[in-house]
């Protein structure tokens, strides 16, 4: 128990070796996690990032403030909104009329706790934006992965971006019928995502040996991932209780302190990084909640993701 208190030492300036003719493409990048990874990523001499978010304008922002701090790094907006598969396909498209390889994709961004809603394809928001979005997305980018895996000396990367609030996932794990998400309390919602972000990534590692696939807890943050909280008393009760019992722990981390995880996944050895599905910072194995551990229940959501793709037509 002790390791995964502590982590490893870590220190992104001095850890991260060249990163030099690898395209980088991190989802969220604009805010929090996603921001301070692209900053440090940055730092290494990559061939190109591309940040994708939603939002132009606020794209535009976080790559002026990065360039700022890195006035000779390449990066470049990707338009992307998780909550509508066409426009997932949009941004997939868009990348690979834009590059053809892409060596690491961390799939950051995400909501937490919000008021029950749906996506367009009728997901609950949470479930459709952490998980289904970024499946469809990383679907899309496999074959362009695949094929950057096949070069010499290649080191192709997917980082799903979890959370120990898997742990809060309903007793089956992953409740498949939408509907049925609704009777259920929003960190409930919340855990399912995340434990979907674990278990997807167990099923990627598992089939596409070329690449190293892994998923992590970053610690606690004070992002602007709060700002997506549903603001009721419940919700702010549970996320008070949750913090100070991480605070006592010293995983109440800063930005830059929790983007630690992520980089070292996204840049450590791929012997290492590759040994576990699931890690809490820095570096330290876990195998999460039982349902995480559960690789039956890892090939069940395979496949049903799947089979939702093809009502969709992808």
């Amino acid at each position: 128990m002790l390791e995964w208190l502590v982590g490893k030492s870590f220190s992104p300036e001095k850890d991260i070796s060249s990163l030099s003719g690898k395209v980088i493409l991190v989802t969220g990048g604009n805010t929090g996690l996603g921001k301070e990874t692209i900053l440090q990523l940055a730092k290494h001499n990559p061939k190109e990032i591309f940040l994708a978010a939603r939002t132009p304008s606020k794209a535009e922002a976080a790559i002026e403030d990065i360039k700022k701090a890195v006035p000779n790094s390449n990066i470049s907006f990707l338009q992307l909104d998780l909550t509508s598969f066409s426009a997932v396909k949009k941004a997939a498209d868009d990348f690979k009329a834009r590059s053809d390889r892409l060596d690491i994709l961390i799939n950051n961004a995400g909501i937490m706790a919000v008021p029950w809603s749906t996506t367009k394809e009728g997901y609950e928001i949470q479930f459709g934006t952490n998980h289904m979005g970024h499946a469809l997305f990383t679907k899309l980018l496999l074959p362009t992965m695949l094929k950057t895996a096949e070069q010499p000396g290649a080191d192709v990367r997917i980082v799903n971006l979890s959370s120990e609030g898997h742990q809060m996932a309903p007793s089956p794990g992953i409740i498949y019928n939408q509907p049925d998400l609704e009777k259920c309390a929003t960190w409930t919602r919340y855990g399912q995502s995340k434990l979907a972000n674990i278990l997807h990534a167990k099923a990627l590692q598992k089939r596409y040996p070329s690449i190293t696939t892994t998923s992590l807890h970053p610690g606690v943050i004070i992002t602007d991932l709060y700002a997506t909280m549903s603001g009721s008393y419940v919700a702010a009760k549970a996320f008070t209780a949750v913090a100070r019992g991480v605070t006592s722990l010293g995983m109440l981390y800063d930005v830059p302190k929790g983007a630690k995880n992520q980089l070292w996944a996204a840049t450590a050895s791929k012997e290492e990084v590759r040994s576990s599905y699931y890690w809490k910072p820095v570096g330290a194995k876990s195998g999460g909640s039982k349902y995480a551990q559960n690789d039956e229940l890892s090939e069940k959501l395979w496949e049903w993701t799947g089979d939702e793709f093809k009502k969709h037509g992808y």
